[in-house]
């Protein structure tokens, strides 16, 4: 039995394929993917499937060129397990027009499917999710790997969260969070059965990528993320997004506990890189011919020439591995060498309505002290729990949000090799 079940919620993305297929090179021991809810974001919805689906496609080539070198096949976790695939929101909340920022390409993969059609899939896959659409012959053999689901993926979410044990299954959130935030407006008492829920999203004490102060996944779906962080309060109405007009409404009161919430900021996740050098080094050993270090070396490679036509000449471009850091930190977060800030749990907001600062991560930075609170279980009053004249609650011992934020990592310069050595080992 895997130590962790994750449901690996994913908008695909070049690092979010990378991070997808470290999940799957895990031992069977370490971790066993349920499910797969996909979303908006890099790229329209129907793209982030496409992609998600063409992870199984090349690793069910990579397997079979593997054992026809004789090399040892690797990837534990996806011939021990099943994951469902479902296709989830293709839109935020309360906006139909996507924030994509097009880095990534038409695709989202740097147009890898035109480039190798012959390690994409036939368009036949979408009669796995869609009806009325043309359907294969014959199921390929990569169909093999996971479970399609026509159910949308909020509601895929819900159903493991009810299924498996209360806190055994954590969410891996690398993409905007509108699936999450749809699980929990439905049923915040089901969805609050997760373990955890690990995010890649936000810049707390660093730039954003998309605007000067948003993260991409933040400012793709702000008000999803706010509804998600809500949870973590003792008072979830006292930091919910103000919405004119909303489909999604508050949460009940008396939720059972509050939502455990790891963040990967761009302050953490940035400095994890992926020089071009050593990629280049490294998946030159893989061997030629291979299915998998083609794909790889497409994409990974496109991102390296994006770097320098956008910067300019650079000493080493270098990839991020934004969204591979949380997979990371689900297989080895017994590791001492993983560090909350300080103060956490920290009060981290997500602005919703700034027209400037939409999706910026606040953290009150003015250095007072919160009220005391008292013991848990025990009643507070106004006297411990509240500070006069703190209209928002961001001294209260109960108001606000209460997210635990990763600042260190078992090795900026150690991560790149534990990712490459998992994929090609």
């Amino acid at each position: 039995m895997a130590k962790t079940k994750v449901i690996f919620d994913t908008d695909p993305g070049v690092d979010d394929a990378l991070a997808l297929l470290l999940a799957l090179a895990a031992s069977p021991e370490q971790m066993q993917i349920l499910l797969i809810s996909v979303t908006h974001g890099n790229v329209p919805l129907k793209s982030c499937l496409k992609n998600v689906v063409s992870v199984f496609h090349v690793l069910d080539k990579e397997l079979a060129w593997r054992k026809a070198q004789g090399k040892p096949e690797g990837f534990g976790a996806l011939k021990a397990y099943k994951p469902i695939v479902a296709a989830g929101a293709d839109h935020a909340l309360e906006e139909e027009i996507l924030r994509e920022d097009g880095f990534h390409g038409p695709d989202g993969l740097h147009n890898v499917h035109a480039t190798y059609p012959h390690l994409s899939p036939e368009e036949t896959w979408q009669s796995l999710f869609e009806d009325g659409v043309p359907t294969p012959n014959q199921d390929p053999s990569y169909y093999s790997y996971f479970t399609p689901s026509k159910l949308p993926a909020h509601k895929e979410i819900l159903r493991v969260l009810a299924e498996e044990p209360e806190n055994t299954v954590s969410i891996c959130a690398v993409g905007p969070m509108t699936n999450l935030a749809l699980a929990a407006a439905e049923d915040p008492k089901t969805f609050l059965r997760v373990k955890e829920v690990c995010v890649m999203g936000g810049a707390v004490e660093v730039p954003g990528n998309i605007t000067p102060v948003a993260e991409f996944n933040t400012y793709a779906d702000a008000i999803a993320t706010a509804r998600v962080l809500a949870l973590t309060s003792g008072i979830p109405s006292s930091t919910m997004p103000v919405v004119q007009e909303t489909r999604l409404g508050p949460y009940q009161e008396g939720l059972p506990k509050p939502l455990r919430l790891t963040l990967f900021p761009l302050d953490i996740t940035t400095p994890h890189l992926l020089g071009r050098g050593f990629f280049y080094n490294t998946i030159s050993a893989a061997g030629e011919g291979s299915p998998l270090a083609t794909w790889i070396t497409h994409i990974v490679g496109s991102v390296y020439r994006r770097m320098e036509r956008i910067r300019g000449p650079i000493p080493e471009p270098a990839l991020p591995l934004h969204d591979p850091l949380v997979v990371w930190y689900l297989l080895s977060q017994e590791d001492e060498g993983w560090q909350l800030a300080k103060n956490a749990p920290e009060d981290i907001r997500i602005e919703t309505s700034g027209q400037w600062t939409h999706g910026m991560h606040i953290l009150d930075r003015r250095g007072r002290p919160r009220a005391p609170g008292t013991a848990p279980g025990v009643l507070g009053t106004t006297a411990t729990d509240e500070i006069p004249g703190d209209d928002y609650g961001w001294l209260s011992a109960r108001r606000g949000n209460r997210v635990n934020r990763i600042v260190g990592s078992p090795g900026v310069e150690k991560f790149a090799h534990v990712l490459m050595d998992s994929i090609f080992a």
